[in-house]
């Protein structure tokens, strides 16, 4: 097996659950592809007791069957047995650990979701296996493992019943970041420079899966175009695939990245309701599966005293997918390599930037030197109605506020050399600043930040400029 890049906070807790001498009830979920299942065997490899694998929309009995084959194999069996129910499958999976001779039984149930055909009573099964018999001894590690995070949410790690507080680690698997990306595709021998791999992020993300598509003997640019835009790459039908094995009742879901991919801005939890009509619990609950998949983020408002926020699409894929394979409909197979200079790639790339930064605040506040120091993140706009001035109006996407009574007030721009400031840029940028101090009646320093690919050039303008973070910072 291939060695794990990144992870170790998400090893450590497993191996701590391992060592922990007590029953373990371990949730691992994320979004597909994200490398769930790798990280559990990984960790485990031989030291499994028993594991078993969902199949996707496979019947009970075909699902019970695969379970009676999976005992078989564990118990070197001569016959798999006949099971009729999921409470018989336990109570042959309990037979079958107790006989096991391991100090330590780690139990492993991949793509869990799958497991629980229609009427096929699986979850209240598993929870008289878990509270009857598990949960009283102490020498069983149970992985519960699924990308549909809807279903692992509800049935799991929010049960309301049999299982409520039962669940004593939890792990999301989030997306690698710039430094992980580096280091997986240094692995596959591709020695890209910082600024492509950083061009390769604002494509795939730092989902391994997707990384691991890539041919390190092309260009970027082919590889784009033979995972996108071939008819038969890798991911041209990917994007319903993936939000279809993680959520029920996909549509939904589709409908409101798609609302979302509209306005780089975000929209309010209102906004969404009256877009999508979807409204109540049911846009709550699907906005927070969005959430914990890393697709959507919300975004506080500076100087807003409610709760209610401003959510973002953040899935580099989904945005990417939404932008060009979906909007764009090309035929040409080769549509990328034939529009690197157009001004819709262009454009993109520079609000795809700002993405990345999001992605990469703790690494932001770093080069600053102010990650020991508390800070809270948030956007800020006002239109010309919010102040009584002669204005359009101003927006700013990113403020850090320190608690030292400074906000750096910050600036993301991607360009392929240092980026340039001219004498009416820095006007802006200075009435930017005095704008938003009279509108939010700061008192606050306030400190230009700029978070750039290469520097910004010197020149008689760039003094504006109080703090600068650059590309390789964000690899930190």
């Amino acid at each position: 097996m291939k060695k794990m890049v990144g992870r170790e906070k998400e090893i450590k807790l497993l191996e701590e659950a391992y060592s922990s001498g007590k029953s373990e009830l371990a949730v691992v979920y994320g979004r597909r592809r994200i490398g769930k299942t790798f990280l559990i065997q990984s960790v485990f490899r031989e030291r499994f007791s028993f594991s078993y694998t969902g199949a996707h929309n496979k019947s009970q009995a075909e699902q019970l069957q695969n379970f009676a084959d999976c005992l078989k194999e564990y118990s070197k069996s001569a016959f798999a047995p006949a099971l009729k129910n999921w409470n018989e499958a336990f109570s042959a999976l309990e037979k079958l650990l107790c006989e096991c001779r391991a100090k330590r039984k780690v139990v492993f149930f991949d793509e869990m979701p799958w497991i629980d055909t229609f009427k096929s009573d699986f979850v209240s099964a598993f929870e008289y296996f878990w509270n009857s018999w598990a949960a009283n001894r102490d020498d069983i590690l149970f992985v519960a493992c699924g990308s549909a995070t809807s279903w692992m949410v509800d049935k799991l790690i929010e049960n309301q019943g049999g299982l409520h507080n039962r669940i004593t680690r939890k792990i999301n698997l989030h997306p690698f970041s710039l430094r992980e990306c580096e280091l997986f595709l240094k692995k596959k021998n591709c020695y890209w420079d910082r600024f492509q791999i950083t061009q390769c992020y604002m494509v795939l993300g730092g989902v391994p899966f997707y990384l691991d598509l890539l041919d390190v003997n092309n260009s970027l640019a082919q590889n784009i175009d033979r995972l996108y835009f071939d008819k038969d790459g890798a991911l041209h039908d990917e994007f319903n695939e993936l939000y279809n094995a993680l959520f029920s009742g996909a549509d939904s879901y589709i409908r409101i990245v798609e609302k979302l991919s509209e306005k780089q801005s975000g929209m309010s939890r209102q906004e969404l309701a009256r877009i999508t009509k979807i409204s109540g619990g049911t846009l709550t609950r699907m906005l927070a599966n969005l959430e914990r998949c890393d697709f959507v983020e919300c975004f506080s408002q500076f100087g807003s005293k409610s709760n209610n926020g401003t959510y973002r699409l953040t899935d580099f894929f989904t945005l990417f997918h939404l932008h060009f394979c979906e909007k764009q409909k090309s035929k040409d197979k080769e549509y990328w390599q034939h529009n690197l200079m157009n001004p819709g790639i262009v454009s993109w790339q520079g609000i795809s930037f700002e993405q990345v930064c999001f992605a990469h605040l703790d690494q932001i506040k770093k080069s600053l030197g102010i990650n020991g120091i508390a800070t809270e993140c948030s956007a800020w706009r006002c239109t010309s109605r919010t102040i009584d001035c002669n204005t359009d109006g101003a927006q700013i996407d990113l403020l850090i506020k320190r608690a030292d009574r400074v906000i750096n007030v910050c600036e993301m721009k991607f360009s392929q050399g240092e980026f340039i400031i001219d004498k009416s840029y820095e006007t802006k940028l200075r009435n930017r600043i005095e704008i938003f101090r009279v509108a939010s009646k700061c008192k606050m320093a306030l400190l230009n930040t700029f978070v750039t690919t290469f520097g910004v050039m010197k020149n008689s303008h760039s003094g504006v400029v109080q703090n600068e973070v650059v590309l390789d910072d964000l690899f930190g």
